[in-house]
């Protein structure tokens, strides 16, 4: 791309996903995640290691020690980035169900919204399953109100209003701090979190978000755009009003082998929370430190980057430690991006992370789509699952 294109696409003021966010309904304003919880079959080891490898900090705790006696919960903190880790006690109870069922995974994706009770009065109303209704909990830092519905799967939204709320994370919970803090690794937030459903349920799941959540449609990928010569996807983008969430639904398609999200749905047992991409400042620190630690990520063949710069144009990395780290590149009318893709953190192939540094670019690496295709197959291959 030349220069004066380049300096075009940077000064473009009134983008074609900034019109689709301006679709969105604003009958819910949502701020943000708030937190995401995964029920993992053993939170203290968790802990250790999304501390280990991915460098979140120490923030608040709960269990036998604060007076919670069906659960231990850690949670952990890095930039606005929240995770929870919970294990039940209860070999019978709901957590210990979706333990056995799934395996480790995402059980809620809390949102931060002005009024948890209105948002479960628009979005019930509108058709959503209430999975918590409205309750309002307090300790000596204030109230929290949250409410919650069902969607995909056993997957849950939570809603939650803490402007009247001074503690550290949620009422029954304490600050958590041990001897254990490796260093950060330039995690700031949560820029997107993809869902994985049944054939024929992407447009149903999509029409959800809009719906009952006000959400819109940001960009849809058909399997032309996502597929080799063995497997393909489907996914529709949904984007709240302001882009700050955005939930792509991904659904199989057929293809003369199994696809990643057959993979995941099988091994899952149903529809879940593929993977979480987290953004970062600075992702050729990120990756040299997360892969220092441990992180295995997919492979990127060596000839992708042969033409990359071709198809994408200037960038101001430096191509060879783009290549060192496997990190992929790709661009839209308004910059371009950076991204790689963790191989699944659970020993089921489901969970994953995707660490993505925007450089202008709205979009979610199109371009990469076949590479990162190849890639996982490759993997798939190795399991004897493709």
């Amino acid at each position: 791309m030349e220069t004066a294109d380049l300096t075009k696409v940077q000064n473009f003021k009134y983008s074609e996903s900034q019109k689709i966010f301006d679709k969105a309904s604003d009958f819910l304003p949502i701020h943000g995640t708030d937190y995401v919880e995964l029920y993992v079959g053993n939170a203290k080891q968790a802990a250790y290691f999304y501390k280990t490898a991915f460098g979140f900090q120490d923030l608040a705790y709960k269990g036998l020690e604060t007076g919670c006696k069906d659960r231990t919960s850690y949670v952990l903190k890095q930039g606005k980035i929240r995770l929870v880790l919970t294990t039940p006690f209860d070999p019978d109870g709901e957590i210990s169900e979706h333990l056995q069922k799934h395996g480790d995974g995402v059980k809620v994706i809390a949102l931060w919204v002005d009024d948890a009770y209105d948002a479960f009065h628009q979005t019930v109303s509108r058709g959503a399953k209430p999975y918590l209704h409205p309750e309002t909990e307090s300790d000596e830092h204030g109230l929290i109100k949250r409410s919650g519905i069902h969607t995909y799967g056993d997957t849950v939204h939570l809603f939650i209003e803490r402007k009247n709320y001074h503690g550290i994370f949620l009422p029954g919970f304490e600050p958590l701090q041990t001897e254990y803090q490796p260093g950060v690794t330039g995690l700031k937030y949560i820029d997107h979190m993809v869902g994985n459903v049944e054939l024929g349920e992407m447009n149903l799941w999509a029409d959800f978000y809009a719906r009952t959540m006000g959400f819109a449609n940001l960009i849809t990928f058909d399997d032309k755009d996502i597929s080799t010569a063995y497997t393909a996807l489907m996914s529709k983008v949904m984007s709240n009003g302001n882009g700050f969430v955005k939930f792509p639904i991904n659904e199989p398609a057929m293809g003369i082998k199994k696809s990643q999200v057959q993979e995941y749905l099988d091994f899952y047992r149903g529809p879940g929370c593929q993977h979480i991409a987290v953004a970062t400042d600075d992702i050729v620190f990120t990756i040299s430190e997360m892969r220092k630690r441990g992180v295995e990520f997919l492979y990127v063949p060596g000839s992708y980057y042969d033409t990359v710069l071709d198809r994408v144009g200037i960038i101001e990395e430096d191509l060879n430690e783009l290549k060192k780290w496997g990190i992929m590149v790709d661009r839209d009318e308004e910059g371009y991006l950076l991204q790689i893709f963790t191989k699944p953190v659970e020993d089921r192939p489901t969970l994953f992370f995707e660490i993505i540094q925007r450089k202008g670019a709205k979009s979610f690496g199109k371009g990469n789509f076949q590479a990162l295709f190849e890639s996982i197959e490759a993997e798939q291959a190795r399991r004897g699952t493709l």
